[in-house]
């Protein structure tokens, strides 16, 4: 293709000869100078062609000599590279070529030696992407229609476990004055009850043996919690930072990729709480609640002043649903819990794409650190393609800046928090209140780890203040630190009760040591 472009140390015959077996060079000499080829300074149709001739090299592809260590300096018989037996059927594009040829490089690197980061710019997307698929289909079919049925049979179980105890406990303790046909009734409900029982707990013939597997079952589900809170292995501290420093990237990413990413993440925080919601044995309109949050999210980007309609539109829709498509009247749970869905995930979280959007970014005191990343990724965007919008990458707004102080606030509120409790005399926060569910809801929740977390919320809320140049940093700063600790406090015991509620401990398993999407952002939510 580009005769006047020779590689060095080969000779341009090699790209042009029709047998390579005619060729004095030896078999080393070609297939390095290929693998010299697919650099990304080369002209794509030599890329290509390199790339091309490196799968037909393999062994067993006819090319005339092997790929192996052992037969790589001494060519073997072979058509030659015009002959119909070396044609390129398979190959199906240039990006598939490129590809293999990373996954080949890597399996002749050493075991200890680390990817290559061609291999891992390839591998991150793909492996992204699988465990989003894998966690959205599972929780799409742990809250399907099919798995209602399973969840009552368990509920249905749990009740006549329930039931049992209670009749075992009425006739063991019974003073004897009861008529004879109650007794009979008790024994005939009794009996029933037991051949409905789940088979794991079979109970046996005497009632005092019964009774004491029923026991042990039920203080079994009493303290499961306890046990899975025990066994919940540490944060840890490297993991945390990673995922810091990737929110902070998500946050100045950009109006589309932020806004797109949030919508993503409001899917499966969505189905976490019907999951939830469902262990309950309570059915809402889960398909209308989840169109309707990611329609919040999408209108508070494109059609901002629009933005408050989706709520009342969308609960319009689901009460159309309930009236329409089911066949038997829907409860008073299910109506609130769908108005709950869309409005406590969906249209309170979805303020944070308008505040991305908030004014024009202006310079702040670290304007003079960051100018040469912004000067860098401005130069990335322009050479983007002309359909794709400016506003894709760019821009770094004023309340994209205000979001990441905002966050890290929110997030070293928690840090605060938990040392603060681990280093003073702890104070059950529950006793501020000890007739209210305060204390019931996060018992381990104390007032120096509030405290705690308002002080260094403050102090993180104070440094933002002072570099985005707000008036009075050294006051405002203090109180809206104080403020969102103090919101966050109130979004995680919102979490906890409605965890707490439906028997579990953490929402899901997306994130190692940390839970699902809502285990992460209940602090988020209300501030």
């Amino acid at each position: 293709t580009e005769p006047s472009r020779e590689i060095p140390g080969t000779a341009p015959d090699y790209m042009t000869s029709s047998s390579y077996e005619a060729s004095t060079a030896p078999p080393s000499s070609i297939l390095a100078m290929c693998r010299r080829c697919p650099a990304p300074g080369r002209p794509r149709p030599v890329r290509l062609a390199a790339l091309a001739i490196l799968r037909l090299s393999r062994p067993g592809a006819g090319f005339g000599f092997s790929a192996g260590p052992a037969s790589l300096a001494r060519p073997r018989p072979g058509p030659s590279l015009a002959s119909p037996a070396v044609r390129i059927r398979d190959v199906r594009s240039f990006a598939t070529l490129e590809r293999e040829e990373v996954e080949e490089v890597e399996e002749r690197r050493s075991p200890d030696a680390p990817p290559s980061p061609r291999l891992v710019k390839h591998r991150i997307p793909k492996v992204m992407y699988q465990i989003y698929k894998n966690y959205l289909v599972k929780l799409w079919s742990e809250t399907s229609v099919e798995s209602r049925s399973t969840v009552r049979k368990q509920r249905l179980r749990r009740s006549v476990n329930s039931m049992i105890e209670l009749l075992q406990r009425e006739l063991k303790d019974g003073d004897g004055g009861e008529d004879g046909e109650d007794v009979a009734a008790k024994l005939s409900l009794l009996e029933a009850c037991e051949r409905l029982a789940v088979p794991s707990t079979s109970t046996s013939s005497t009632s005092s043996t019964s009774s004491t597997s029923s026991t042990s079952s039920t203080s079994e589900s009493d303290g499961s919690l306890l046990r899975k809170a025990k066994a919940k292995p540490k944060r840890s501290v490297l993991r945390g930072a990673i995922m810091g420093a990737v929110v902070a990237l998500w946050v100045f990413s950009g109006n589309y990729l932020y806004t797109g990413l949030f919508t993503l993440l409001t899917v499966l925080g969505q189905l976490e709480y019907y999951r939830m919601v469902m262990q309950t044995g309570v059915f809402p309109a889960r398909k209308i609640s989840v169109v309707g949050a990611c329609s919040m999210f999408v209108t508070a980007l494109a059609a901002p002043n629009l933005h408050q309609i989706c709520l009342p539109l969308f609960g319009l829709f689901s009460m159309a649903w309930f009236l329409l498509a089911r066949r038997n009247v829907s409860t008073i749970p299910e109506i609130a819990t769908t108005f709950t869905g869309m409005f406590y995930l969906g249209y309170m979280p979805s303020f944070w794409v308008r505040v991305r959007q908030l004014g024009v970014r202006e310079p702040t005191r670290m304007a003079p650190l960051v100018a040469p990343l912004l000067e860098r990724i401005g130069t990335k965007a322009a050479s983007l393609p002309p359909w794709i919008p400016a506003s894709f990458p760019l821009p770094v707004t004023q309340g994209a800046i205000f979001i990441f102080w905002a966050w890290i606030s929110i997030a070293f509120s928690d840090v605060g928090a938990y040392f603060a409790s681990r280093h003073f005399r702890n104070t059950k926060l529950g006793s501020l209140s000890p007739d209210s569910a305060l204390g019931e809801t996060s018992p381990n929740k104390t007032v120096e780890g509030v405290v705690g977390g308002c002080l260094t919320s403050a102090l993180f809320s104070t440094a933002g203040a002072w570099v985005m140049r707000w008036p009075r940093w050294w006051a405002t700063g203090p109180v809206y630190g104080v403020v969102l600790a103090l919101l966050g406090l109130v979004g995680d015991l919102t979490a906890s009760m409605l965890k707490r509620d439906a028997g579990l401990k953490d929402f899901g398993d997306l994130i190692p040591e940390h839970g699902g999407i809502m285990d992460r952002v209940d602090s988020y939510i209300f501030s």
